[in-house]
């Protein structure tokens, strides 16, 4: 049995979890709305205030969509209570980040700045010239926006300059020696 299906998702008080047909999972929570519909194999069941997922079988696909469903409704409860964020840093001598609006302008060395606009459902924050924060209550949206920031300028690994996350570790290689 899936270690991670099999545990029942706990639902705060002031969250309200509605299951449609086809598995359309509502979450309602404090910060906002998240809906998805999920895998229609699987069977969802609240009782009370927990949520619980189970398998019709243990045929392998379903073993692999049953912890993964449980995951999806935990991160949406989870999403709709706390919310997520990423912060990102701007590495770089002359590489720096500023917001204007809604769209968020980065310099990172090109002939030109780099904007970007904030999807819906996301907010990103700038602290001083050179820390990012993308804030949300889809986890997925979060992540994919943070990735698509850093995308801009990947950091590298000889002189560590670009966009990173601050907790990712960058492998660092020794430069080119001149010859003697």
């Amino acid at each position: 049995m899936s270690r991670i299906g099999r545990m029942p998702i706990a639902i705060p008080a002031g969250v309200t979890v509605d299951i449609a047909e086809n598995n359309k999972v509502t979450v309602k929570g404090p910060k906002g709305t998240l809906e998805r519909v999920l895998p229609s194999e699987m069977e969802i069941k609240q009782d009370g205030d927990t949520v619980v997922v189970s398998r019709p079988n243990d045929l392998k696909k379903m073993k692999s969509l049953h912890g993964l469903t449980r995951t999806l409704i935990n991160n949406m409860v989870v999403g709709v209570t706390e919310g997520y964020e990423k912060v990102l840093e701007v590495n770089g001598v002359g590489y720096r980040a500023a917001k204007q609006g809604k769209v968020l302008n980065l310099s990172l060395g090109y002939s030109h700045p780099v904007n970007m606009e904030d999807p819906e459902g996301i907010e990103v924050v700038v602290e001083g010239q050179n820390k990012i924060i993308v804030k949300g209550i889809d986890k997925e949206k979060v992540g994919q926006y943070a990735a698509e920031i850093r995308e801009k300028r990947a950091p590298e690994p000889y002189k560590g300059k670009g966009i990173k996350y601050a907790d990712e570790v960058i492998r660092r290689k020794v430069g080119k020696t001149g010859k003697k």
